[in-house]
C-alpha cells in the first residue's frame, strides 16, 4: 500500500463541523465496511482509517449516524492511535 497523506487541520476542522441534523446520510460510511490494515506503520494506518471512513467525526454505525467530539487536550490523531494501535 503506498503512503497515504492525512488531511490537512482545516479539512479535519471542516469535517468536525458536520452538523449532524443536516448532513446526507447517503454521503455517510458505515463504519464496519471500514478494514483496519494492521500491517500499515501507525501514521500511515491512522490516515488509511480517514480515507476509508471520509469523516472520522461523522459517520454510521449499523445504521445509525454517529457523531463524534473529543473533549480536553486529546487530538483525534492521539485518540485514533490508541484505537488503532492494538
Amino acid at each position: 500500500m503506498k503512503n497515504i497523506e492525512m488531511p490537512a487541520l482545516e479539512e479535519l476542522q471542516e469535517m468536525a463541523a458536520v452538523d449532524i441534523r443536516t448532513v446526507d446520510k447517503s454521503t455517510l460510511v458505515e463504519l464496519d465496511d471500514v478494514e483496519i490494515h494492521e500491517e500499515l506503520p501507525q501514521a500511515e494506518r491512522i490516515a488509511d482509517y480517514i480515507k476509508q471512513i471520509k469523516n472520522p467525526y461523522c459517520y454510521k454505525s449499523h445504521g445509525v449516524v454517529v457523531k463524534i467530539s473529543f473533549a480536553g487536550k486529546c487530538s483525534l490523531e492521539e485518540s485514533l492511535s490508541r484505537c488503532i494501535s492494538m
